[in-house]
């Protein structure tokens, strides 16, 4: 009997042997890369919460600058995410926050420059069109009409539909196109709810072109 299990034991080494031979280097390959699979997905999450540390503190200190209306001290914490932290949040909360207060400060081409970066490289699209929104604005102020039509043109998301033809109306006025204008501020009015605040000043736009309008809007628009 115990022979008869040798000899079984030894059938299944052979045949162990075997396979492995066939497959062992196969085998061992599909484990490693799993393993270094595993290790670098680690990895990667390891470096990216770190990442996403380094750029939190970052814009504390970019949050309390622009609190302070320090635009030069703000301008330099958003310029130091973008070539670290390019592609986190805070980077782009950053750099439009900066071109807020470098416009208010009558720092408009560092504004431009800011919104034109984040509408380029803004790590979600709603950053991206709210950067391309507010080009737009900046870029009307400074009279350069079709690069700002350009800047709506790239404005995708459908919740901002209300915004862009109400900054299209700017645009319109500009170019002297009262009509054109009329008609895409009756399209915002159209695409504001009615507890929005926002609707008084399309609605006191509208008043100035001669579209019946509510009383308080009216009153507004005077």
């Amino acid at each position: 009997m115990a022979a008869h299990l040798d000899l079984e034991e030894q059938e299944q080494l052979e045949q162990v042997k075997a396979f492995w031979k066939r497959w062992g280097n196969l085998i061992t390959w599909v484990i490693t890369l799993a393993l270094a699979s595993y290790a670098a997905w680690q990895g990667w999450n390891w470096y990216e919460r770190d990442q996403a540390n380094q750029a939190a503190a970052m814009y504390d200190e970019f949050e309390r600058a622009a609190q302070a209306g320090d635009v030069d001290k703000a301008s330099g914490i958003s310029n130091d995410l973008r070539s670290r932290f390019a592609k986190t949040g805070f980077t782009a909360q950053a750099g439009l926050q900066a071109a807020k207060l470098q416009f208010e400060k009558g720092k408009a081409d560092a504004a431009q420059q800011n919104l034109e970066w984040v509408a380029e490289h803004g790590n979600l699209p709603e950053y991206r069109d709210l950067a391309r929104l507010r080009l737009a604005g900046v870029l009307m102020d400074a009279k350069k009409l079709d690069e700002a039509a350009k800047a709506l043109d790239g404005v995708t998301a459908t919740e901002f539909a209300a915004l862009v033809a109400d900054r299209r109306g700017d645009l319109a006025l500009l170019q002297n196109k009262p009509d054109a204008a009329r008609e895409q501020f009756q399209k915002a009015l159209a695409g504001l709810e009615k507890t929005q605040d926002y609707r008084r000043l399309v609605e006191a736009k509208l008043a100035t072109l001669g579209v019946a309008v509510p009383e308080e809007a009216a009153s507004a628009a005077k």
